[in-house]
């Protein structure tokens, strides 16, 4: 990935790195700092639920099913890779 940019292109699919702030006031979508999504949880780093709302939270910014957002790397970390297959929107702070 470039490193100025949080996302890169694979053919119809969009890879995102994320940085995850778990334990969160509300559960939203910050924007890029550092070439990272910075996203915002209520769910604790525990027992993959962390992961799980931050699945939800992107399926809806990206306008997919929950089933196309899929987690590359980082599944124990709060920097993490994420693959949406096909999305439909694009927040504001990716429309470049």
């Amino acid at each position: 990935m470039d490193e100025n940019r949080c996302f890169r292109w694979d053919a119809e699919d969009l890879i995102l790195s994320v940085r995850v702030l778990p334990r969160s006031s509300r559960d939203e979508v910050l924007g890029i700092v550092n070439a990272q999504l910075r996203v915002k949880t209520t769910a604790a780093p525990a027992d993959g639920k962390a992961n799980k709302a931050i699945t939800t939270l992107l399926a809806k910014e990206f306008g997919v099913p929950g089933s196309r957002v899929e987690l590359l790397r980082g599944h124990t970390s709060r920097d993490k890779l994420m693959r949406i297959v096909g999305p439909v929107l694009l927040p504001p702070c990716l429309s470049v």
